[in-house]
């Protein structure tokens, strides 16, 4: 089994390898919903969270708040891609209207002539279709020009993490919306697993890191209730046992090989809100499996009726 993988290019090239070698791969990190498509397999599973689900909680919300107009700064690879594509299609849908978009390479320092063409776009709202140091530093520079905060546009990350949260403060990050299939301090069960990862890792897990240790202990758990670990009769057992976990109560995973538990529409605090070092969330609402995950690709070759 392989679990984990984080690049979503890499991750179908992975996903094809495993299928043809007859191996299981459990993708827990990466999170284009194309795994979902044609991509699919037997032997695969999109295990935490996927693009689609990322972006409609934040999205749904912004739309309902006013945010009627976007405008995209998307990275120019496989989940920027997917990420922006995902996301115009729940504007649109919605009401909303996408009025442009740029894209940057991966390691982009300065921000401010991508954020000054967004905000010359008239968009109320900036969708980030980026990670890691490009949205830091996008979010960062857009508060210094003073293109977001009070009487300006709002920014939404479309993919982000409570370490991202962290690296930039509340003091930049509040009012920042996230939906997250996983936070530290929802209840007894979640504290009690990242005090765990905390006292070893030296900080709060992530979701991704959550679904990781997820998807091996369920993995684990089906080998023991197939009494062996060949291949088929381990993913019969790993498609058929309910998900229960730290994260996950009474989980499911759908013929297409996703995951589908709830997600939480999240936002970051002011900092005057916070308690500690990684008090950074509110839970705004809970979102029921069945809108939070995109719905089914006919591309997938396991999905039924699929033409």
């Amino acid at each position: 089994v392989i679990v984990g993988i984080g690049n979503s290019a890499v991750a179908k090239s992975v996903q094809t390898l495993a299928r043809e070698r007859n191996k299981i791969d459990i993708i827990s990190s990466a999170i284009s919903t194309d795994l979902m498509g044609a991509d699919c397999s037997p032997n695969g599973f999109l295990w935490t969270f996927d693009t689609y689900a990322e972006s409609k909680g934040p999205l749904l919300a912004e739309l309902e708040r006013g945010g009627k107009t976007w405008f995209f700064i998307t990275v120019d690879y496989a989940l920027g891609k997917v990420l922006e594509s995902d996301a115009r299609k729940i504007i649109e849908a919605n009401g909303g209207k996408v009025l442009g978009s740029v894209r940057h390479p991966m390691g982009t320092v300065d921000f401010s002539a991508l954020l000054l063409q967004a905000q010359g776009s008239g968009a109320q709202v900036i969708g980030l279709a980026t990670s890691g140091e490009d949205q830091q530093n996008a979010i960062k520079e857009a508060r210094e020009f003073h293109i977001s905060g009070p009487g300006g546009v709002q920014i939404l990350p479309l993919t982000t993490s409570i370490i991202d949260i962290h690296s930039l403060g509340l003091q930049n990050a509040k009012g920042l919306l996230l939906s997250k299939p996983f936070y530290w301090d929802m209840n007894d069960n979640t504290r009690a697993f990242a005090q765990r990862f905390l006292k070893r890792v030296g900080q709060m897990p992530t979701y991704l890191q959550a679904g990781t240790y997820g998807a091996t202990l369920h993995y684990l758990q089906s080998v023991a209730a197939a009494g062996t670990d060949e291949t088929g009769a381990v993913l019969a057992k790993i498609r058929s046992l309910p998900i229960n976990d730290m994260m996950t109560t009474n989980g499911r995973i759908r013929e297409d090989g996703r995951v589908m538990r709830e997600a939480y529409l999240l936002e970051a605090k002011d900092p005057a809100e916070s308690k500690g070092e990684w008090d950074l969330l509110k839970v705004i609402r809970t979102i029921p499996p069945e809108q939070a995950v995109a719905p089914l690709n006919p591309a997938c070759p396991l999905v039924k009726n699929n033409g």
